[in-house]
């Protein structure tokens, strides 16, 4: 998948959160939902997307987010 549309994704999910008073709730909000409901593949590409850059495009908020998921074993 292009990085851009993950990049867009994971910015809708922080805009939904966005209304959490709680700035820590709502970053674990957006780590849930994505560990939850994205596939490995995506999730270990917005991984690699902050983990080899700037993480470029990402809110705050969803970059905070990006930053406490853990990279997806490979499926064998």
């Amino acid at each position: 998948m292009e990085i851009e549309r993950l990049v867009h994704m994971a910015n809708d999910i922080a805009r939904f959160f966005q209304a959490e008073p709680d700035h820590a709730e709502a970053v674990s909000g957006i780590a849930t939902h994505i560990t939850r409901f994205w596939d490995p593949r995506m999730r270990r590409e917005i991984i690699a997307h902050v983990e080899t850059g700037t993480g470029e495009g990402l809110t705050d908020l969803a970059l905070e987010a990006v930053r406490r998921l853990e990279v997806p074993s490979a499926q064998i």
